[in-house]
């Protein structure tokens, strides 16, 4: 054990934050801390690296243990190039290699033994502490968090805070402490960059305690999670999905034995009024009793439920045509830098697309020119009949920071009555005075919820949303994943939450410099087939001889056969999934009034759903029969 709490508490004048935090950490152990924002882990923190005393409870920290901290918000001053702050980390090395030089000229006049053995001393040292290897190293870190080689050597000075905050990260993981205390590390970076990081943090020798929304990142380095609600601790001995389900588990047991208490509570309260009401001495004493019982029962607190997140839902006002957006040759560049060139791609209605890329490919740039506030230097974007599409930015520029919350929605929305906008404000956790908060003084999330209303009143069938579970917390997030899989408009989504991706998108566009790759499937299916992709390329090698060109030719026609089955099996479900969904349009198309009153309308909605119930099943045969032959390929593969 490295490091444990026993029931600290911490407030802050009357608000108490902490009130029961205990836990343990051992050596090497990876950890994940989880809970809503503002529930108090970043002050834990600033406790366990001793920044910020605890009110009461007790602290153990192994003797001479090494704490590495990265907060969200970079806290990197320097007017070094980023390569030379991070190789400032190596001093004590680069101090070796000093004196190791002075030592050569030295012997080049004086080959002594004392130098000589003091030279072989030295250099030793050197090499058990990886001396000839920590250049190769810090441009390693660089490389795996997402810096080009052109970048090395710009001054720190001028970077974006997302920049910086990968320098502070890349030089604490140089620095490898017994511990790691990591604040949201994977804002800042791309997927590629979070992927590296796993990898990194997976064969780190030191412990971690991570605080991360990154669901998938959780899930891939943590073995155990402690999760902070209403300032007490509880520990699951499992990664995120582990807890998910014990979590879901532990909160119908605990709503349970709220509501049976509730109950009881509410039976005593009947029987001591009941009692009162004989206004008898005797009655009154019984009465009495019951009420000192009752002040001494634990009150068992509410358990936080879906209900005490967001809820709300969004609906397109109108179906939008079968295409919704067509690019054709477009091309983007700034200055002298170009993003893209040569993007054709096709969005259909009622597709749920991720658009991926490595930051600096132009994805938030293309949202930008599909709302008309970008121009494109050549190409076309052709929107669909009918289209109405809503952007969600990340840098939220569409809200005002001198308005009040109160304002912003009602300036965009002056129909809708002063109830009404409250109503829907509540929705997004906007009660009481928080309605009067101007929109500068916001948290990032605050300001998140601010943007997701706006969006969800505009009603639209198109939504572009650029990193929309960024600064949300993670039961937020899946408040919007589950209202985005029931969205019956167009969805087309940048994000660097694998999880989400997992879970919403039915489609994978991936941005690049010389056009848009596309990938049916979520983001499972995207790594499945890049992985196929990459197996095809390492037996793609030429063979030597006339035995093994047979066994390759026929491993390579084996290999196409797959992938040509594979693609018609997700080619299949892909258009059930809209046969489906047309399907569904139909019959609720029937339930509207204005159709099912007029029977030649209502007729012809019935014929049309019942063409595609015919065109289901043969889609449903086909996907059966593809099945049926690629699950006989694959057998016949792996024999």
């Amino acid at each position: 054990m490295i490091l444990s709490t026993n029931h600290l508490t911490k407030a802050f004048g009357v608000t108490e934050i902490l009130t029961d935090v205990s836990f343990h950490l051992e050596a090497k152990e990876k950890v994940a801390l989880v809970g809503a924002n503002g529930a108090g882990k970043t002050t834990l923190f600033h406790i366990l690296r001793g920044r910020c005393p605890a009110d009461g409870g007790s602290l153990y920290i192994q003797k001479g243990l090494v704490i590495g901290y990265l907060p969200q918000t970079a806290e990197l001053v320097s007017d070094e190039r980023i390569e030379d702050e991070l190789l400032k980390v190596f001093e004590p090395l680069k101090r070796m290699e000093e004196k190791m030089r002075r030592l050569e000229e030295r012997m080049k006049e004086d080959p002594s033994p004392e130098l000589m053995e003091q030279y072989a001393r030295l250099q030793s040292s050197y090499e058990r502490q990886d001396g000839y290897s920590y250049r190769s190293r810090v441009r390693g870190v660089l490389k795996g968090l997402g810096f080009t080689e052109n970048e090395y050597a710009l001054p720190i000075t001028y970077l974006s805070g997302g920049q910086k905050s990968r320098v502070a990260l890349s030089k604490l993981l140089l620095q490898k402490p017994d511990l790691l205390l990591l604040d949201e590390p994977t804002n800042h970076l791309d997927i590629e960059a979070i992927q590296w990081l796993e990898d990194y943090l997976s064969s780190f020798s030191g412990a971690a305690l991570i605080i991360s929304h990154d669901r998938y990142f959780l899930d891939k380095i943590c073995t155990r999670t402690i999760e902070l609600e209403r300032g007490v601790t509880h520990l699951y001995s499992g990664n995120y999905s582990f807890y998910v389900q014990e979590k879901e588990a532990r909160t119908k047991a605990a709503l349970r034995e709220y509501e049976a208490q509730q109950a009881e509570i509410k039976r005593q309260e009947e029987i001591i009024a009941k009692l009162r009401s004989f206004s008898q001495e005797k009655f009154i004493k019984r009465a009495q009793s019951r009420e000192k019982v009752l002040e001494r029962m634990d009150i068992l607190e509410k358990p936080i439920t879906y209900e005490d997140a967001m809820h709300f839902t969004f609906k397109p006002q109108i179906l939008s045509g079968e295409d919704v957006l067509t690019a054709h040759e477009l091309a983007k560049s700034f200055e002298t830098k170009p993003l893209f060139h040569h993007l054709n791609f096709l969005i259909r209605r009622g597709e749920k697309i991720a658009l991926l890329g490595a930051n600096g490919t132009g994805k938030s740039t293309l949202f930008k020119m599909i709302m008309g506030q970008e121009k494109a230097d050549s190409g076309q974007l052709l929107r669909g009949v009918k289209v109405y599409p809503g952007y969600y930015d990340q840098e939220q520029q569409n809200l005002s920071g001198e308005k009040t919350v109160l304002e912003e929605i009602c300036d965009a929305y002056p129909r809708m009555t002063l109830g009404q906008v409250r109503n829907v404000l509540a929705a997004f956790l906007f009660r009481g005075d928080d309605v009067f908060k101007p929109i500068r003084a916001l948290s990032g999330g605050e300001k998140a919820r601010v943007s997701l209303c706006k969006i969800m009143l505009s009603e639209s069938n198109f939504l572009l949303l650029d990193e929309p579970t960024n600064h949300l917390d993670i039961l937020s997030r899946e408040v919007l994943e589950n209202n985005l899989l029931g969205y019956q408009g167009t969805l087309f989504f940048i994000s660097h939450d694998r999880y989400f991706i997992n879970r919403v998108a039915n489609k994978i566009f991936v941005l690049t410099p010389d056009g848009i790759e596309v990938y049916l499937g979520n983001y499972d299916e995207y790594l499945a087939h890049l992985q196929e992709e990459k197996e095809t390329r390492v037996s793609a090698a030429p063979p030597k001889s006339g035995v093994e060109k047979n066994a390759y030719l026929q491993k390579k026609q084996s290999a196409a056969a797959l992938r040509k089955l594979r693609a018609q099996v997700r080619a299949a479900e892909s258009a059930i999934q809209e046969q489906e969904e047309a399907i569904q349009s139909l019959e609720e198309a029937m339930l509207k009034p204005e159709n099912y009153q007029n029977a030649a309308a209502y007729r012809e909605l019935e014929e049309k759903k019942a063409e595609a119930s015919e065109k289901l099943e043969l889609l449903y045969q086909e996907w059966e029969e593809a099945s049926r032959d690629l699950e006989e390929a694959e057998k016949t593969e792996n024999a």
